[in-house]
């Protein structure tokens, strides 16, 4: 299956790894193994080089190295998706996605193709045909998903920028679960041609780094410019930092107090911001992601049910016949919640609140099981049924690892978002995980 809309090619962009051809000419998909020694962890990437796709000339972003989430177009390669099945179909790209062209013209270098959770659905890291990418953050614990691969890569030291996608929280609880910076920009600010879908009404193009400095280069670049009032008043969702693991709760709000001073902006606790709302919320955004699943995959799923973890089967063919008073109700509700979203959070604030209710857990029955998910989807769920920014940042270190911050404000705030985080973080290298 292609991908949507290519972006136009960068002209003679050297590539590491060519496509291979058979006999007769045809371009097929690279092997769906990693094309480097073997040292290289085949679940953290698909493809590497040394680089796989070198920067056409130098820029802001010259040195600095991408590990591209396996949803993206990289000219001369397949995309995969995070399943065998698609990538022996899928055709070799010939132009890459519009966020992978613009890291390079920016000077970045392409590091590799990353893993993904299956079909990008996903919150732990886990991939039943790959395997789970490592999180040295917090050893022997998932890195968070879908955008798994990227994450691993950058706090790993292998990558610089990880490019992922979040629809509901792929990019935000990796960088919680392995203590990274991210940005989630509001939804269809940046052009997202030349990638797979999950949910095209909540997908949104997103990035992680190991440093804030890094974070802003990187939104400078590809968030188009447009102004923004600046964030003078973050509010303190005390409701929200309710629902984490109760041992989290004190650090977390340390951390919001500790990076408020940081940011320079002042800090108000409110006791009753959204909290009541999110079940609701995240039923509604549970019911509208699953018919456009269903929309975009459902004809290759039937084609391939065998090829498909359960999990991830399954959740896609709940989005077929989907009750029309089912759409309507979740249409009508994700309306109600951007008003209310955009009463709480007007220009010029942040909603602080927790960005995981708890720290990575290990694999096993609790990753895979409902409880954390629905605990996990109904703390993020208001930034994407409004499709609003959201500034990751690291938070507490609990014993079992890292558990992040994230700030929300309203939509097209993004470079407030970050302008704060680059104008009181430039010479704080104390804030950089080690």
């Amino acid at each position: 299956m292609p991908a949507q809309q290519p972006s136009p090619a960068v002209a003679d962009v050297p590539l590491l790894i060519p496509p291979r051809h058979d006999s007769g000419g045809t371009t097929r998909a690279p092997r769906d193994d990693v094309s480097a020694p073997g040292e290289i962890d085949p679940s953290v990437w698909r493809v590497v080089g040394d680089p796989l796709v070198a920067a056409p000339k130098e820029g802001v972003l010259s040195g600095s190295r991408v590990a591209v989430k396996d949803l993206f177009a990289v000219a001369g390669h397949a995309i995969g998706a995070g399943n065998p099945a698609w990538l022996r179909e899928a055709p070799i790209e010939s132009a890459h996605a519009a966020a992978v062209q613009a890291l390079l013209q920016a000077g970045a270098d392409v590091t590799g193709i990353a893993r993904a959770d299956e079909l990008a659905y996903g919150l732990s890291g886990l991939n039943t045909h790959y395997g789970m990418p490592p999180n040295p953050a917090a050893p022997g614990r998932v890195p968070g998903g879908s955008s798994s691969g990227s994450a691993s890569a950058v706090a790993l030291g292998l990558a610089d920028i990880g490019l992922g996608t979040d629809t509901a929280g792929s990019v935000r609880v990796p960088t919680s679960y392995c203590g990274l910076y991210s940005l989630r920009p509001s939804h269809g600010l940046v052009p997202d041609t030349g990638q797979i879908g999950l949910a095209p009404s909540f997908d949104t193009v997103s990035w992680i780094t190991r440093t804030p400095q890094l974070l802003s280069r990187v939104s400078d670049v590809l968030l188009p410019r447009r102004p923004a009032q600046p964030i003078k008043r973050l509010l303190l969702a005390t409701d929200l930092f309710d629902l984490v693991d109760p041992a989290l709760r004190l650090p977390l709000h340390d951390a919001a107090h500790a990076w408020a001073d940081r940011l320079a902006v002042p800090l108000q606790p409110r006791s009753s911001t959204c909290a009541a709302h999110l079940e609701e919320w995240a039923e509604a955004l549970g019911v509208l992601q699953a018919v456009e699943m269903w929309q975009l995959h459902g004809s290759w799923l039937q084609a391939h049910r065998e090829a498909v973890s359960p999990l991830v089967a399954d959740a896609i063919a709940a989005g077929e016949g989907m009750p029309a008073e089912y759409l309507t109700w979740a249409r009508d509700t994700v309306g109600r919640a951007r008003s209310t979203l955009a009463e709480l959070i007007p220009p010029g604030t942040a909603l602080v609140q927790p960005a995981a209710p708890t720290a990575a857990p290990p694999p096993g029955p609790a990753v895979t099981g409902m409880a954390l998910r629905t605990a996990t989807v109904q703390l993020i769920c208001a930034a994407s049924v409004a499709g609003l920014p959201v500034l990751t940042l690291p938070g507490a270190q609990s014993p079992a690892g890292p558990v992040g911050l994230s700030l929300v404000a309203t939509a097209g705030s993004d470079r407030a978002l970050t302008a704060a985080l680059a104008d009181h973080t430039a010479d704080s290298a104390a804030l950089t995980p080690s």
